[in-house]
């Protein structure tokens, strides 16, 4: 499951239509996927920013709807 959200989320980094400073939030996700940090940690960390990127004005609407998909697969971990 994990590296599905991964997966996801490295879609979302590399679409071009996505804000440039929401996919430096979402590369500072997946850094912080990738680290060997308690999961919960990780899971708690990863839902505060991806709360706080799918709350900005400037990104695409169906991005929007990816990223709640996302949160919900991290809360289901």
């Amino acid at each position: 499951m994990l590296e599905e959200i991964k997966k996801d989320l490295e879609n979302i980094f590399n679409d071009r239509s996505v804000p440039r400073n929401i996919r430096a939030k979402i590369e500072d996700i997946l850094v912080v996927l990738d680290n060997k940090k308690d999961l919960n940690v990780k899971k708690m960390s990863v839902i505060q920013v991806l709360d706080e990127v799918s709350n900005d004005t400037n990104i695409p609407m169906y991005t929007r709807t990816q990223i709640w998909e996302i949160v919900s697969k991290i809360e289901n971990l």
